[in-house]
């Protein structure tokens, strides 16, 4: 008698420890922004939240914490660091959090997450100023390979997108141009508008406001962009680049397989609703959805091109 309550009992605890895990998330979830609020990747985070919400189901919250600092460093170790039960999940920008790792001494590598879903991707653009006779793609390529060097290029900063869509036109091309960096994009920007440098990178979110100051040559996407469908693709041009900003969501490594695939199902029913495509296009963020093994698989190559970078022509 004593041996058949023990094993129900038993059985009862199981059970009962079997429903808990299953009721995921049963407390709020915290999504950690390296950035400070109001920022791009913040109010990424923010516009996401309560879709999240709503397909995690259950009564689920979902709250943003920033933790600026680094270059966003401080948030993204803070992920790393936490424990792997589905409530702490951060921000991941590429190529910048996987650059930080071979720039600087980092607490994490690509191995230290669970990669969930890349939402965004702000491709990169060329522009040059309205009155530039460097008004096409092609008059800008025969220029810089006419005079190598002659062209140069203002972009926000080295060692993220803008310098690393650089040197793939480079590679691609045999084209060569001086880089200009900038604290920022805007005064990037500024000084293409004001004929300081003769073109500049940026991401297509970031010009499309100042059309009427700048041409935008191409854009770094596959096919054209729904923000901006007259503008022909890099490929399109004879320039195979692909490249832009990225920006997705992690979780700390060995997340529980049922926690990773109820958010992979919440990442992808929230891709889904056109009311998610309408909020993050109005907040400005291109969306372009990669899950899973899949975004792993992405960081790992923007990791390898980082680290080529980084070795033949480092930018610190």
């Amino acid at each position: 008698m004593k041996f058949k309550t023990i094993i129900a009992s038993a059985c009862l605890v199981a059970a009962f420890a079997s429903n808990a895990h299953a009721e995921y998330p049963e407390k709020k979830i915290e999504i950690i922004v390296g950035y400070s609020a109001g920022g791009g990747t913040d109010v990424m985070a923010r516009t996401v939240a309560p879709f999240l919400e709503r397909y995690l189901g259950d009564g689920s919250t979902v709250v943003v914490k920033n933790m600026p600092g680094a270059s966003g460093q401080i948030g993204v170790t803070e992920v790393a660091n936490a424990d792997p039960d589905g409530y702490t999940l951060g921000t991941f920008n590429l190529p910048g959090m996987m650059a930080r790792t071979l720039d600087r001494k980092a607490d994490y590598s690509a191995d230290s997450f669970t990669y969930l879903a890349n939402v965004v991707d702000d491709p990169n653009v060329i522009v040059t100023a309205k009155d530039s006779k460097l008004d096409t793609m092609e008059k800008l390529m025969t220029a810089a390979k006419a005079d190598p060097g002659a062209i140069t290029v203002g972009m926000s900063s080295l060692g993220g997108d803008d310098h690393f869509f650089l040197m793939r036109l480079q590679n691609g091309s045999g084209a060569e141009f001086t880089i200009a960096p900038f604290k920022g994009s805007a005064p990037a920007r500024t000084a293409v508008m004001g004929g300081h440098v003769a073109m500049g990178i940026f991401n297509l979110s970031e010009v499309l406001g100042f059309r009427e100051d700048l041409n935008i040559l191409g854009v770094a996407t596959e096919e054209r962009s729904s923000l901006a469908d007259d503008i022909p693709t890099f490929t399109e041009q004879g320039v195979n680049v692909v490249n832009g900003s990225l920006r997705g969501f992690v979780a700390p490594l060995n997340l529980p397989e049922d926690v990773r695939s109820k958010l992979l199902d919440a990442f992808q029913k929230a891709y889904d609703d056109p009311e998610f495509s309408k909020a993050m296009l109005a907040s400005g963020n291109p969306v372009k959805l990669t899950l899973g093994d899949d975004f792993k698989a992405l960081n790992q190559e923007q990791y390898d091109f980082a680290k080529s970078v980084w070795e033949t022509t480092p930018w610190k």
